[in-house]
């Protein structure tokens, strides 16, 4: 069923950063409703399907949302009511009605650290050693059966025959 006119898009921020989408959330009935996936997916850590139910879980909280269609893109269409669930996985959501945007705030579940960076050692380190083994020679086979026939064909140097030519005579042999 059309809406005319469309509702108006929302835009929603993770930590500042907005979520990039194909399909964007909207306003209806003072709830902003949002596709499942990415809005709710991008916050889980863990995402499975259970019997008909999408669970997501991060850190110790876990979320079940009833999934009615069962196509492959039933995540893309599926739209909830967004905030309620972004709360149950441990964000803070505040809207600004007039600008339209969700703001989401959630710290990290676990701890996002740096690579060590790469310093060169002041001293080069000592040449190792490389193991290569010494190739060895195979041993030749040695036949002390029966003959085997030669299977290759062997190249031919002599004469090519000429043409068939049948005998001169009228008949048979004899006479």
């Amino acid at each position: 069923m059309a809406v005319f006119p469309p509702p108006a898009t929302v835009t929603i921020r993770i930590n500042g950063t907005p979520v990039a989408a194909y399909i964007q959330p909207y306003l209806a009935r003072g709830r902003t409703l949002a596709p499942v996936r990415p809005f709710a997916t991008e916050l889980a850590e863990r995402v499975w399907s259970d019997r008909g139910v999408l669970v997501l879980q991060r850190g110790g909280r876990t979320v079940r949302i009833r999934m009615l269609a069962r196509m492959p893109d039933a995540l893309d269409r599926a739209y909830v009511p967004i905030a309620p669930i972004l709360r149950a996985l441990g964000a803070q959501v505040r809207y600004d009605a007039h600008r339209r945007v969700v703001e989401v705030r959630i710290g990290s579940a676990r701890p996002i650290a740096a690579p060590t960076p790469f310093i060169p050692p002041e001293q080069p380190l000592p040449k190792r050693a490389i193991f290569t083994p010494m190739p060895v020679a195979t041993a030749r086979p040695h036949w002390d059966g029966p003959a085997i026939p030669r299977r290759t064909p062997i190249p031919f140097s002599g004469p090519t025959p000429g043409p068939v030519t049948p005998p001169s005579g009228r008949g048979g042999s004899g006479g």
